[in-house]
């Protein structure tokens, strides 16, 4: 005997669109029996449901538990309705406009049902580059505006035949309403061509585009290709002659470039892959995890030039499932543009600014609305860490921590270094992806256009916009002209306090969760003294934050040639701590003494003296570019940012446990605060020099010693604070010695340890920070 019907309106919001979610509460209605309806909507999914109490609570229940792989489900309210659905069974309808609440989802890696399609000769999508389904695919990079329809994705242009509009119509087909949906007969195409753009075609019976292209990259050719979210540059890893010409070309003399293998088994012929790793470069996101390179890789030093790991990712599309297939050595697969540049997503646009670098194109005609890097994680600490954020999991949105839901929606603008923006609204956090430098002015423009998108995205209009205290930052001075613009108040953050904030945001911690330790280590930040800084200890919370110690600042002869030329830092460090006299005095037979002595010190040191472009700064990231210059480590320039860091970095790894003593540094009392000295490690460091002690020795000395320091500062702040907690972040950070060396240590003294894994710890994190801090501020002003 059937009980008594009750129909319920379920409100479902979340990262629920373009991710299979219907057709599962289709399935699920059907499966208990119920009747009713659901739609996407600007707000998420709704539904309407009838049936017996107990089956749509079961139902509900299911969905929860069993959602697409793809899908988030942030919240389901239920209401009772007084009238029953007029359907006879449950059914899927047409979308409906409002006020957009819902989230984008982030582009995702073939699934193995598509994966299996592309291989099977009898399937109809055989090498078909463009196979998809509603559990992968893109999503992000082809949409422009919400609902995620078609018709609003770069889809439009590609009517659906027959056969794939039967299966975007059953609700019984993973490619029900699977907006990228196609085939050979309806969907893009891809076709290979030279530099001049004529076509190249098959040498060999039976070949296609993407056969040749394997081919002549196993020839030694370097190839452009036009991938999801932008172009790559191609070769063959294992040719070191091919991988030079790449950098020649590419203008990329030392930073390591990206592999992409076939799968995990060829990876752990060249690194250490445990099952973290894999798991990560098996997730949807297939994101460039760096792994340890393994003592016996074969691959050339070229691939990662003074690196102790490599960035391998596996096949996270059709048409690099088919690259591939095959190969029995990886392929480098860096982004598409010359240095410094963003990546390429137009075919006319590669066809300009690639044709010098690439031998050939294999190219398509699916737009690229939206550029999107690959994302890159690196496992420290026993955890996945965020290094750049972007393909795979931009723009899905963050839950602020408890007591934010009530802020007015906020533009938190970024940084001028690897700058993502984050756009705030009842409770959520909605950071872009990777932009990268806005000193570049096409990475600006990009960020412009990406600004546009994301409020058309989210229909989101602020009511206040924040921005960091630096007045020459671009993005600082954009948020300027929008608050006159808009007529809306502008936050200014200090850099640090909002590299603070973003950990605290990350780690749930609440609104009124009181005040941490925070230690923020990175090249520079504006001080809200006027002065660099960047080796900070803040006493803060969202709020607001005190500077209790500091490394003690230092001169940047030359300013920006400074940051571009670690010798001046070295010199810079010896003059201050030790007078350079003495210096030459004492240690002029060293080499790098002997060195320095070669360059126009006298000039640097009147610069200094007379406070002529000399800024003080408290770097962290300078201390290490004035060690590695001692060491030989890039002395007369850096050719891409923080490479004598992470070189003397990747010394220092070699002697890891090697139960050599640190290297001391001080901390030297000022009233309240604290100034952590390098007054006695100089001397160290040199008469190890002079003894021949092994750089590597070297290297990992200064790290014990910086991790020493760090840890002992913090602990004497904490008890006199009365803190338990110690915020880690800031670039520097991303150093994995100096970042578990600190960690661990820090637990071991009794400190929870907050840190970042979801958001990158460098500037790819600050727009998260600063939208916390200007939710929190706004909050206690209303």
């Amino acid at each position: 005997m059937s009980g008594l019907e009750v129909a319920e309106q379920i409100r479902v919001q979340g990262l629920v669109q373009g991710v299979g979610f219907r057709p599962t509460v289709w399935r699920l209605a059907r499966e208990n029996g119920l009747r009713g309806a659901v739609w996407n909507d600007s707000q998420g999914v709704e539904i309407h449901v009838c049936g017996e109490q107990l089956r749509i609570d079961r139902f509900c229940e299911q969905l929860l538990a069993q959602p697409p792989p793809l899908a988030r489900i942030d919240s389901l309210k239920r209401q009772p309705m007084e009238r029953l659905p007029e359907q006879d069974e449950f059914i899927i309808t047409e979308s409906r406009s409002g006020k957009v609440q819902t989230g984008v989802v982030p582009d995702a890696a073939t699934c193995d049902a598509c994966r299996e399609e592309i291989v099977d000769p009898a399937n109809r999508r055989y090498r078909y580059p463009f196979t998809n389904c509603t559990h992968c695919g893109p999503r992000l990079t082809i949409v422009e505006g919400i609902p995620y329809d078609r018709t609003n994705t770069s889809m439009r242009h590609f009517p659906m035949c027959d056969a794939c509009e039967a299966e975007y119509g059953d609700p019984a087909d993973r490619r029900f309403h699977a907006q990228p949906n196609a085939c050979p007969v309806c969907g893009p195409r891809v076709w290979l061509s030279d530099g001049s753009g004529r076509a190249v075609g098959a040498d060999l019976e039976g070949e296609d585009a993407i056969a040749v292209a394997q081919r002549r990259l196993a020839e030694g050719a370097i190839l452009a290709v036009k991938g999801i979210g932008g172009f790559h540059l191609a070769c063959d890893a294992g040719n070191e002659e091919a991988v030079a010409r790449l950098r020649e070309r590419k203008g990329r003399y030392h930073k390591p470039f990206a592999l992409m293998a076939r799968d995990c088994t060829l990876i752990r012929n060249y690194c250490q892959l445990g099952d973290a790793g894999e798991r990560l470069l098996k997730a949807t996101a297939a994101p460039i995890v760096l792994l340890p390179r393994n003592p016996d890789c074969t691959l050339p030093e070229n691939i990662a030039p003074q690196q102790t790991a490599l960035g391998f990712m596996l096949p996270y599309s059709p048409l690099h499932h088919l690259l591939l297939a095959g190969w029995e050595r990886p392929l480098v697969m860096t982004s598409g543009n010359r240095v410094e540049e963003p990546q390429c997503i137009d075919n006319r646009e590669a066809a300009a600014r690639l044709q010098p670098l690439a031998d050939l194109f294999l190219l398509h005609d699916r737009e690229i609305i939206n550029r999107v890097d690959d994302s890159v994680v690196r496992i420290m600490d026993g955890m996945p860490r965020m290094l750049r954020r972007a393909r795979g999991y931009a723009p899905k949105s963050i839950r602020l921590p408890q007591g934010f839901d009530q802020a007015p929606p906020l533009l938190a603008l970024g940084g001028e270094l690897k700058n993502t923006f984050c756009l705030t609204r009842e409770g959520e956090a909605m950071l872009s992806q990777h932009v990268g430098d806005l000193e570049n002015l096409i990475s600006y423009r990009d960020y412009l256009k990406n600004l546009e998108l994301y409020g058309k995205l989210f229909d989101h209009r602020p009511q206040r916009l924040v921005a960091d205290l630096h007045p020459n930052y671009r993005s600082t001075q954009h948020a300027g002209n929008l608050s006159k613009e808009l007529g809306v108040p502008l936050i200014l953050v200090q850099h640090h306090h909002a590299h603070i904030a973003s950990v605290l945001a990350e780690n749930d911690w609440p609104l009124r969760g009181g005040k941490v330790l925070g230690i923020a280590l990175d090249g520079s930040g504006y001080g809200a003294d006027g002065t660099i800084w960047g080796g900070e200890f803040l006493v803060a919370d969202y709020i607001d934050y005190q500077r209790v110690a500091w490394l003690t600042p230092i001169p940047l002869p030359g300013g920006t040639q400074a940051i571009l030329q670690p010798w001046r830092n070295s010199f810079s460090q010896l003059n201050h701590y030790l007078g350079w006299t003495q210096v030459v005095a004492q240690w002029g037979d060293l080499e790098p003494i002997e060195w320095l002595r070669g360059q126009q010190v006298q000039v640097l040191a009147r610069m200094i003296e007379g406070g002529v472009n000399s800024p003080l700064s408290s770097s962290c990231g300078r201390l290490f570019d004035a060690v590695a210059a001692l060491l030989g480590i890039c002395r007369e320039s850096i050719s891409y940012e923080g490479q004598a860091a992470i070189e003397l970095e990747g010394l220092a790894s070699v002697h890891r446990n090697s139960g050599s003593a640190p290297y001391d540094l001080q901390r030297k009392i000022d009233g309240e605060c604290c100034l952590l000295d390098c007054a006695t490690f100089w001397p160290s460091l040199l008469q190890d020099l002079r003894k021949g002690r092994d750089r590597g020795e070297i290297a990992w000395r200064f790290h014990l010693g910086l991790a020493d320091g760090l840890c002992e500062t913090a602990a004497e702040i904490a008890h006199r604070h009365g803190l338990d907690r110690v915020a880690l972040s800031g670039g520097v950070f991303q150093n994995k010695t100096l970042f578990e060396l600190v960690a661990i240590r820090l637990r071991e003294t009794g400190f929870q340890v907050l840190s970042q894994r979801h958001v990158p710890a460098n500037d790819g994190g600050l727009a998260l920070g600063q939208a916390a801090i200007g939710a929190a501020r706004s909050l206690m002003s209303d």
